[in-house]
């Protein structure tokens, strides 16, 4: 008998048949679509490949894209909706709070839920990630709910391991890391005529920071596959995944030097919109749950 009930908003990157088949609450962010002056908000829970793969294609053409955070009032109406269902106990995941302070709004939403329900109690883990990396931890709440876990348990060892995550990836235009305020326009305009590409991984405070560098997506690519032998699988979770902003080539690239080099076989996903709005098209990512803490 599970003892409590999970609920993620759409940062977490996962298809809708996924969240179905674990019985998730799902709570999609919001995005638009600047085409030439023209505004459009669409909702994050694409259902098809074909879905992502027209958004990258959108970008490619010009469109602009860009995200907000979720007000108070859509947490508010998304947590009374598990409450009215009779969701007692709950965990609730959030982007990591170096990119958005979204847990805030989640977690002030939930005290003013319990105003009407005193009985509803949910925990909202700020995951120090997003993507494929906060998929993974859903998964993993979802095995130990599974196996009888409590609340407080899946809460407190989802807090003991969310910096033992790693993330490396691999941004393919500089300029939407420079839209996004990562780096300066003249670096994205020297970078892009030289062919950088820019690897970023997550440090401690959960931000996304620039680590290293390689000319072309390829060397990049054998570079991040260096970095691997410096840390070893999580011995509960050995969790790993390749994800990608529609560049399903390099993914496989990338998958094949992990699995020549160390016998590795992580599961290949895309990254939706919300990331994909920072990242832009071709972007290629590997993402693992290690003993090791991040190195920065």
């Amino acid at each position: 008998m599970k003892l409590f009930d999970i609920s993620t908003d759409s940062t977490a990157d996962l298809y809708k048949d996924e969240i179905e088949k674990m019985g998730l609450y799902f709570l999609p962010l919001t995005f638009t679509l600047n085409d030439k002056g023209v505004i459009t908000e669409y909702k994050d829970e694409f259902s098809r490949p074909q879905e992502y793969t027209e958004y990258y294609d959108k970008l490619r053409s010009g469109i602009i894209s860009k995200t907000s955070m979720n007000n108070p009032f859509v947490h508010i109406e998304h947590f009374t909706s598990m409450a009215k269902a009779g969701v007692k106990e709950a965990l609730h995941f959030t982007i990591s709070y170096g990119l958005c302070h979204t847990v805030d709004v989640a977690r002030e939403a939930v005290e003013e839920v319990k105003k009407t329900y005193p009985d509803f109690n949910c925990l909202c883990i700020e995951c120090s990630t997003t993507t494929v990396g906060q998929g993974a931890m859903v998964n993993i709440a979802v095995d130990m709910r599974d196996k009888g876990k409590s609340l407080q348990e899946t809460f407190d060892y989802i807090e003991s391991v969310k910096l033992k995550f790693q993330h490396f990836v691999i941004a393919d235009s500089l300029f939407y890391l420079m839209r996004g305020g990562r780096i300066s326009a003249t670096k994205a305009v020297v970078g892009s005529m030289l062919g950088v590409k820019p690897i970023i991984i997550f440090n401690k405070e959960g931000k996304l920071v620039n680590y290293m560098k390689g000319r072309g997506m390829r060397k990049a690519i054998s570079a991040i596959v260096d970095l691997v032998k410096d840390y070893s699988l999580n011995k509960d979770y050995p969790i790993m995944y390749i994800g990608h902003t529609d560049n399903p080539e390099m993914a496989e690239v990338l998958y094949k030097e992990l699995n020549d080099r160390y016998g590795l076989t992580p599961e290949i996903r895309m990254i939706g919109p919300v990331i994909g709005s920072h990242l832009g098209p071709n972007a290629v990512a590997y993402a693992f749950l290690s003993e090791q803490e991040r190195p920065m």
